[in-house]
């Protein structure tokens, strides 16, 4: 995806972004959103450094001292206070925390393990819980925002995915039960995606993903930039929503 025009002087002038799993897919994209609304942004990733430093360089040269990474494992719960740190320390303040990053696999019954447990519930829900609770002190500060990027299936299961469409489940009620907890300083949201990008694993093969397709009301697929516009507007043009979680699916949800 080519660079979208940075506007200093956009809507989200001297805000601060932080996203997960940002180095690609759906995080690049809300990470580039973001920034062209004129946005310092912090990019996360664990494994994909190269993607990472090389997003952050377009971005800085289209807009200087606007855009740095970090990385680290998401798994380390007791280290997620370093993810905010990174933002103060660089820019001084958080404005936006968006919970990304995720991990996607089946789970067949019968085959599930407790590392399958650990890792799909600690990068679906405990992350974005204990680094909720990290950056909620910035954030109340800054009358500040957390988007949490959820899934259609953890409203309505995917066969062969218990355990991702439990954890997505949790984040969903984790979202709601934040934006209780945590206002009237913070909101608190979430994005439900239907079928934006397929996954890179190619669990979906074709005929698969014209039934899912077929299964949205507005038959065809959405895209990364659907999400990130969506997560544009909750951060610019939504200031009395929150405790939602916004269906992006092309009305798949609906017509299921």
């Amino acid at each position: 995806m080519n660079a979208i025009q940075t506007n200093e002087h956009g809507p989200l002038q001297g805000k601060v972004a932080l996203v997960t799993g940002a180095a690609k897919r759906v995080g690049a994209a809300i990470v580039r959103r973001m920034h062209a609304a004129g946005a310092n942004v912090i990019v996360h990733c664990h494994r994909t450094t190269t993607e990472a430093e090389k997003l952050v360089a377009e971005l800085e040269a289209l807009r200087p001292s606007s855009a740095t990474m970090t990385r680290l494992d998401l798994l380390e719960t007791d280290r997620l206070g370093e993810l905010v740190d990174v933002a103060k320390r660089r820019f001084g303040r958080l404005d936006i925390l968006v919970n990304n990053a995720s991990t996607f696999y089946p789970t067949p019954v019968g085959e599930i393990t407790s590392a399958h447990w650990d890792d799909l519930m600690g990068s679906n829900l405990k992350a974005p819980l204990f680094l909720s609770q990290a950056a909620a002190p910035a954030l109340r500060a800054s009358q500040g925002l957390i988007l949490n990027i959820v899934d259609i299936h953890g409203m309505r299961p995917l066969r062969r995915y218990p355990v991702y469409g439990a954890a997505k489940a949790g984040l969903i009620m984790l979202t709601r039960a934040l934006a209780r907890e945590l206002g009237p300083q913070i909101r608190v949201n979430g994005i439900a995606p239907g079928p934006v990008m397929w996954p890179e694993d190619g669990v979906a093969d074709a005929v698969l993903q014209k039934k899912i397709v077929d299964r949205t009301l507005l038959k065809r697929t959405g895209s990364a930039e659907d999400i990130a516009r969506t997560a544009l507007f909750f951060a610019t043009d939504a200031p009395y929503i929150t405790g939602q979680i916004l269906a992006v699916d092309g009305g798949r949800s609906v017509g299921w």
